[in-house]
């Protein structure tokens, strides 16, 4: 039975058995390919008969569906029936209009047929469908049920398994029992209570250092490493365009970032930017490398904050290679104080939550083709962020400091 090409939707295996077997399969680690094989022959087994029954009648159904799409599709050649067009012509004038979404062109000749023998009616003849079922207490009681042995179900399966129409069903999950889908929140860790109690120490001994010293955060210098990428497809978000009803949906092929990348390395104070550098291409940010880094950063600060060099405060994650012995040693030698930072939080860290989105943002669904563009393009960037903006994260800084207090060392945006 052919297939039409790119769709997925219309095939058993990617709509039905791939998902099922998948989805209980997801967030659990396999140490072996053996586990695996054997979890997913456990799954299979536990497919029943009346699944696969009920995979074949959605599968008619898309294909019902497929064909009501191309239901304005029908009228154009209807149209040109009337008109006295022939099948090529027929073809060819729809196609330059519809484009990706036009038919193929057996199904041209075979409505052109039809039409040109006499044919009326545009639509697929009638079908039977399930009865209508009433939103009684009975069936409210029985979707509850059914939603509390598994809450991930959706619409259409609660409906299979009731034998009910997901007209009803959908009414009685969102009114009758006031019940909405909602995906889990994407959080960087799952956080245990004494990681939660550390966020907030964390968070109110920083602030007690900003309130007793006004100038405190004036000398502090804060820093972090990123990979940039030559190709980095955009955010769902940023894809956003705004369309009239009439007109089709915008797409966008799944596309991952390129394999071309560079690391970058920055710090940066109120003032703005105080060091940046470039990762070389194979070198891994150790702590032997990152002690160099830190070494050339004291360096940079002597002459570009001569005012704060000796009152320097620096903060950073924690990291390996910046929390390693020579590190820390070096830091003690050389008198520079570490802003403790709580793991798992790059909400609270200024390159996390400003510098390094409010970069990389700019350089979404962009090819860069090179290294060198990208270096070049990030330079002129870092270069080109005003003096408000770092003020304005550190001011960011301060209130993120008290949400996560207030949160009680939860995270407290979305990710």
């Amino acid at each position: 039975m052919p297939q039409p090409p790119y769709s997925p939707d219309l095939a058993p295996c990617y709509f039905f058995l791939f998902p099922k077997l998948k989805r209980p399969m997801k967030g659990r680690r396999y140490a072996t390919l053996d586990e695996i094989k054997t979890a997913s022959k456990e799954e299979l087994k536990k497919i029943l008969k009346n699944d696969f029954l009920k995979c074949f009648e959605d599968w008619k159904n898309r294909w019902h569906n497929a064909m009501e799409r191309s239901l304005e599709q029908r009228y154009a050649i209807k149209f040109c029936v009337r008109l006295g067009k022939n099948a090529t012509e027929t073809f060819q004038m729809p196609q330059k209009a519809f484009k990706d979404d036009c038919i193929s062109r057996s199904q041209y000749g075979k409505w052109h047929k039809a039409f040109k023998e006499g044919r009326e009616e545009v639509a697929d003849e009638p079908r039977s469908g399930r009865p209508t079922t009433a939103r009684t207490d009975e069936n409210v009681d029985r979707v509850l049920e059914v939603l509390r042995t598994d809450h991930r179900l959706n619409i259409q399966q609660i409906a299979d398994t009731l034998h009910m129409s997901t007209f009803v069903v959908h009414g009685i999950v969102t009114e009758d029992l006031q019940m909405r889908k909602v995906c889990a929140k994407l959080v960087p860790k799952v956080l245990t209570q004494d990681q939660k109690e550390l966020r907030v120490f964390r968070c109110q001994e920083l602030l007690d250092l900003i309130e007793n010293q006004p100038d405190f955060l004036n000398s502090v210098v804060t820093g972090d490493e990123s990979w940039m990428f030559e190709y980095d497809p955009e955010s769902k978000r940023q894809s956003c365009a705004w369309h009239t009803k009439s007109s089709p949906r915008p797409k966008k092929a799944r596309i991952s970032m390129s394999r071309i990348k560079r690391m970058i390395i920055v710090f940066f104070d109120i003032r703005g930017i105080v060091h940046w550098e470039f990762v070389p291409q194979g070198q891994t940010v150790n702590s032997a490398f990152y002690l160099e880094v830190l070494r050339r950063l004291k360096r940079r600060i002597a002459h570009v904050r001569t005012d704060i060099k000796d009152t320097v405060k620096l903060h950073h994650d924690n990291a390996t290679s910046h929390t390693a012995f020579i590190i820390t040693n070096f830091l003690a030698r050389s008198n520079t104080p570490v802003i403790p930072h709580p793991p798992y939080s790059p909400d609270l860290a200024p390159c996390d939550f400003f510098l390094f989105p409010r970069f990389k943002r700019e350089m979404k669904g962009k090819h860069w083709e090179t290294v060198e563009n990208i270096q070049h393009h990030v330079t002129t960037f870092l270069r080109s962020i005003p003096v408000e903006e770092f003020q304005g994260a550190f001011q960011a800084w301060q209130t993120r400091l008290r949400k996560c207090i207030d949160a009680g060392g939860m995270y407290f945006e979305e990710y």
